[in-house]
C-alpha cells in the first residue's frame, strides 16, 4: 500500500562543478517533498550519472518513496550485475535521497529515524601536510587552531617529486586545502619508491609525537601502496608512537593478505575507502583483521547498506571511520554524520571542509564545534541544493593521479 502523497513523481540527476565536480540525485514526491543523494565517484562521475539517468530513474517513477529497503533490494538484485563502485554509488544516491524524503515527511532529523543519537557529537580529524617536517608541524598547529582534536599527518618523501597527500605547492594558510583530482582530459602522474617511504615515515611520526605530546590522536594513510610484508614492517616501526590508525596499508582486494600484517603489528588498521559492499569486508571483519571500517555512505550502497556493514563490524568490536574527504559532497557528508551519530560503534569521522563555492551550492545545517561534528536538527539530511548557484559551474573533467615506480611500472596510487 502506498502512503498518500509519497509516490515518486520526478527523479533528476544534477552534475555541476562548484569547487569540484559533484553528482547529486534529487527525488521529488507527488506532494513536493524533495530528497537528495550524493552520487559522486571521483574521476568517474559521468559513469554514475549515466547509470542513474538511463537505467535507475525510470524504475523509480511511480514507486512509493517510503519503501526504502524494497527499493534497495530492487536496485541491487534486480540489475543482475551486482556490486562494483558505479552500481553501489548509484544505489547509495537513491537510498540516501529516500531516507532524506522519509525524514522530511516525519519532520525529524534523519538520525532520529535511525534510532536517535548515541553520542553528543562526532570526533573529527583534520588533514595536516607538509613538504618537510617543519611545514608539517605548522600544518598540525593550524589544524589545532581550527579546533580539531585529531590529525592525519602526511609529508613529502625525499627523492620523490609528487606524493599523495602533499599539494604540489606549499599551502599559504597551513591548512590542507587541495583536491588531488586534477582538471584535464588525462590523469597526472606521480612517482613512488616504497623503500624510501618506509625509511622516512617513522621519523616524521616521531617528530610530530615529540612536538605535540602523547594525547593528540595521530593518523597516517599509506594509500594502498605497500605489499603485505612492507605494511607489516611499517606498522611495527610505528608502534612506539601510538597511532590512532594506519590507513590502507596494503590493497584489500586480497582480504587474506591482512592476516600477515595483523600477525606482525599491533598498530590499529583502517581499511575500506575503496570497498563497496559487505562482501568486500567478509574476511576482514570475521577474522578481526582490521579495527576501523573506512567506507563512505556514498560508495558502499547508502545508509541501508553501510549500516549493515557496521552492524556486522560491531559484533567484532570494529568501529567506524567513514571516508569524508571533499570528493564526498556536503550531501554525503551529512548522511555520514547522521549515521555516525546513531550507531553504537562509532570511531572517528574524517572531515575536510568544502570550499566556499561548494557551500554556496549546498546549504548545510551541520556544525563543527570544539573538534566535534553534529548533523543538526533540520528535518531530513539538513542540506539544500541551490540550483541557481550550481548551474553557474558546469561539469569539468578531472581525474585522480596515477602512480609509477622509478622504472616506469604502474603502481597503486
Amino acid at each position: 500500500m502506498t502512503v498518500s502523497g509519497s509516490t515518486i513523481r520526478n527523479v533528476e540527476v544534477l552534475v555541476a562543478s562548484p569547487g569540484r565536480t559533484f553528482v547529486t540525485l534529487r527525488i521529488t514526491t507527488e506532494d513536493g517533498v524533495v530528497g537528495l543523494g550524493d552520487a559522486t565517484l571521483n574521476g568517474r562521475e559521468l559513469a554514475v550519472a549515466s547509470y542513474l539517468a538511463d537505467h535507475v530513474a525510470p524504475m523509480l517513477l511511480g514507486r512509493d518513496a517510503h519503501r526504502i529497503e524494497d527499493t534497495w533490494q530492487l536496485l541491487y538484485r534486480g540489475a543482475y550485475w551486482r556490486r562494483g563502485p558505479v552500481t553501489m554509488t548509484a544505489i547509495a544516491a537513491v537510498d540516501v535521497a529516500l531516507w532524506d524524503v522519509k525524514a522530511r515527511i516525519a519532520g525529524l532529523p534523519l538520525y532520529q529515524l535511525l534510532g536517535g543519537a548515541s553520542r553528543n557529537g562526532l570526533l573529527a580529524y583534520a588533514h595536516a601536510t607538509g613538504h618537510d617536517v617543519p611545514a608539517l608541524l605548522d600544518s598540525v598547529r593550524s589544524s589545532l587552531d581550527e579546533g580539531f582534536r585529531a590529525v592525519r599527518i602526511q609529508t613529502a618523501v625525499p627523492g620523490l617529486a609528487k606524493v599523495y597527500g602533499v599539494p604540489s605547492k606549499p599551502s599559504t594558510s597551513g591548512v590542507y586545502d587541495y583536491e588531488p583530482a586534477g582538471r584535464g582530459a588525462t590523469p597526472t602522474e606521480e612517482d613512488w619508491d616504497s623503500r624510501a617511504y618506509l625509511r622516512h615515515v617513522p621519523g616524521v611520526v616521531e617528530a610530530v609525537r615529540a612536538e605535540f605530546g602523547p594525547e593528540l590522536p595521530l593518523l597516517h594513510d599509506a594509500h594502498h601502496r605497500l605489499t603485505p610484508i612492507e605494511a607489516a614492517r611499517l606498522g611495527k616501526s610505528l608502534e612506539p608512537f601510538d597511532l590512532f590508525w594506519l590507513e590502507d596499508c596494503t590493497p584489500a582486494d586480497n582480504q587474506e593478505s591482512l592476516r600477515l600484517v595483523r600477525r606482525h603489528t599491533t598498530t590499529p588498521l583502517a581499511i575500506g575507502e575503496v570497498l563497496s559492499s559487505v562482501w568486500d569486508y567478509q574476511t576482514l571483519i570475521r577474522e578481526q583483521l582490521i579495527d576501523f571500517v573506512r567506507s563512505s555512505v556514498v560508495h558502499a550502497g547508502g545508509i541501508t547498506s553501510l549500516r549493515r556493514i557496521l552492524d556486522f563490524a560491531a559484533l567484532y568490536q570494529i568501529r567506524s571511520g567513514m571516508h569524508g574527504a571533499t570528493d564526498i559532497s556536503p550531501v554525503g557528508q551529512a548522511a555520514a554524520m547522521h549515521l555516525a551519530l546513531a550507531i553504537h560503534n562509532f570511531g572517528i569521522q574524517e572531515y575536510m571542509k568544502h570550499s566556499a563555492t561548494s557551500l554556496e551550492a549546498f546549504r548545510t545545517s551541520f556544525t563543527f564545534t570544539d573538534g566535534y561534528l553534529h548533523p543538526g536538527e533540520a528535518p531530513g539530511l539538513g542540506v539544500e541544493y541551490v540550483d541557481e548557484v550550481a548551474e553557474r559551474y558546469p561539469y569539468q573533467q578531472a581525474y585522480l593521479p596515477v602512480n609509477r615506480l622509478k622504472d616506469g611500472t604502474v603502481h597503486d596510487w
